[in-house]
């Protein structure tokens, strides 16, 4: 498995464990690094990266998910499925070294894996048009 790819991973159960328990990312961290034991540097260093970046522009992230996932609300979202989207659009919006379309293939690839059968749908729908809509049509993208 790449390196991203299980970083990808590692964040995704982390913010899943903060989703769940309300306990700060750093704990949370704390506690996976611990029971992962020896982790490879590149892929600790990814992962911590996208936890923090989605702790710290959540209620960002959070605003934009709920503007573009037209009849649902957030919270009635499964909780594989609000994380996975908050870390794709995350790397979406954030990220300038990862290309967009790796970031929505990523996302829906961890919701295959993760979510259930519709998941991967959800996902890509919602971060394809958030792309479409504000990222691929903005002056600053090429």
């Amino acid at each position: 498995m790449r390196k991203r790819t299980q970083a990808r991973e590692i964040a995704l159960s982390i913010l899943y464990q903060m989703d769940i328990t309300r306990m700060e990312a750093q704990l949370v961290m704390n506690d996976v690094w611990q029971r992962e034991g020896e982790v490879d540097p590149e892929v600790k260093n990814f992962s911590e990266r996208l936890v923090f970046g989605v702790h710290q522009n959540l209620e960002g992230i959070d605003q934009k998910i709920s503007s573009y996932a037209t009849n649902w609300q957030l919270k009635r979202m499964a909780i594989i499925d609000r994380n996975v989207l908050r870390l794709g659009l995350f790397e979406l919006l954030f990220t300038k070294d990862i290309p967009p379309k790796v970031s929505i293939n990523e996302a829906v690839e961890l919701a295959k894996r993760f979510g259930d059968v519709e998941s991967s749908k959800f996902v890509n729908g919602i971060l394809d048009k958030i792309h479409k809509t504000e990222i691929a049509s903005s002056p600053t993208s090429s």
